[in-house]
């Protein structure tokens, strides 16, 4: 039972009081811990090569008692990656637990098998994802055990095509009013570069509410479609960015208007979540301009992977299924703690197929994707009702990829 710090004649709705169990419901640190070590920091390593600019001193609350609310930016059309590395290069570094975000994720990421990296079951909430509700936001408000990390822009942040890369869409203004209620405050950042996970990459409308029917936002439409098609592990595919992740300044909505959160009207509130997309536009527009411009760096990358070379080839995407899924059979399936996978070991590559021969689905053309439909679509959730009280505009589950996309978890 967490311990919350309010007076005990205000203590919060009963739902509330039993909403507690969010925190623990999947969350894994040792899982966390677990496939950071084993996978996800040789990608950062090589692959992302991601930095942090800004974030020391680290944020650090006005009000003890409330978590403060990192907002980021989607990057278009790709699977979250960008949110992956981002709390997953957080997660190695704060001392705090408490200063570690937790996303706010989009349901749909949890629905299906085929939304989680390489059908690791229930990924991003063993990672730390809870469900972007209200109810959630408010009980993790009230029972402040971490951070909370938010996509404001919601899907059409994550969908909004390559046309409008860098381009804030309209933010939740659930975001402000939740901020103004629980006198908290807003701390953004933004991922520059992660634009170019999967470039050129646009949507049509229409067959972005027929691809919701599966399970799936939105189907960017891009070359790296056919790559799909042929090669089913490139729905995870995420192009050699280098992910800069730049803190903002600080935002008290308690400042920006003299009213309370509930005596707001829509209108207002509209105005002041524009308020926060105008400054939050303008430093993204500052931090792109400084750090935006070579976002591939392939001298680094060829650098990377020549120091790297004795993992060689799992820090490169069409190694990456062979590696979750070798990291989920010893973990998950047989329970095994205190391994670290053995990347570097001449023919491991082959070993882990060997011992996990269904991964070969992913890189038989067309026929593959009819087992990883099956197991991906297995037990899916994806007519369970979803809570009454939503969280407007959560963080966007991810695409397909060529589709290649947070906090996203934290790892």
């Amino acid at each position: 039972m967490l311990t919350p710090t309010f007076a005990a004649d205000k203590l919060p709705p009963p739902e509330i009081q039993a909403n507690q169990h969010i925190y623990d419901d999947y969350f894994d640190e040792d899982f966390t811990r677990a496939i950071d070590c084993d996978i996800l920091q040789l990608l950062d390593r090589v692959w992302f090569r991601s930095k942090l600019v800004g974030f020391e001193p680290y944020p650090q609350r006005n009000n003890p008692a409330r978590p403060l609310v990192f907002a980021s930016n989607h990057s278009g059309m790709a699977f979250p990656w960008d949110a992956i590395v981002a709390l997953a290069h957080l997660f190695r570094g704060v001392a705090d637990p408490r200063d570690l975000p937790r996303p706010l994720s989009a349901p749909l990421l949890s629905k299906t098998a085929l939304m989680n990296p390489y059908l690791v079951r229930n990924f991003w909430k063993k990672c730390g994802c809870v469900d972007a509700t209200s109810l959630n936001f408010e009980t993790m408000m009230y029972y402040q055990r971490h951070n909370l990390m938010l996509y404001p822009e919601g899907v059409p942040g994550i969908g909004k095509g390559f046309d409008k890369k860098y381009k804030l869409q309209r933010l939740a203004s659930s975001m402000v009013r939740l901020s103004l209620l629980h006198d908290t405050d807003i701390v953004p950042y933004y991922c520059i570069n992660g634009e170019y996970l999967n470039p050129f990459a646009y949507t049509w409308p229409w067959l972005n509410r027929q691809i919701e029917k599966i399970g799936i936002p939105f189907l960017p439409l891009t070359l790296l479609l056919l790559l799909v098609i042929l090669q089913p592990w490139a729905f995870y595919l995420a192009l050699p960015a280098q992910l800069t992740f730049v803190m903002g300044r600080r935002i008290r909505p308690d400042e920006l208007t003299d009213k309370k959160s509930e005596d707001l009207t829509r209108p207002e509130l509209l105005a002041l979540s524009e308020q926060l997309r105008q400054q939050m536009q303008a430093e993204m527009d500052a931090a792109v301009a400084e750090h935006g411009q070579r976002p591939y760096a392939w001298r680094e990358l060829w650098q990377r992977m020549k120091e790297n070379r004795r993992y060689f080839p799992f820090f490169l995407p069409f190694a990456w299924p062979v590696a979750f899924t070798e990291f989920e059979r010893r973990y998950v399936k047989n329970g095994e703690r205190d391994f670290r996978l053995p990347l570097d070991e001449p023919f491991a590559f082959w070993k882990m197929v060997w011992r996990n021969p269904f991964v070969l689905a992913y890189y038989i053309p067309l026929l593959g994707w009819i087992p990883l439909a099956i197991k991906g679509y297995s037990g899916n959730k994806l007519k369970v009702k979803e809570p009454k009280r939503h969280f407007p505009n959560p963080v966007a589950a991810p695409v397909a990829a060529s589709v290649s996309v947070p906090t996203q978890p934290p790892v």
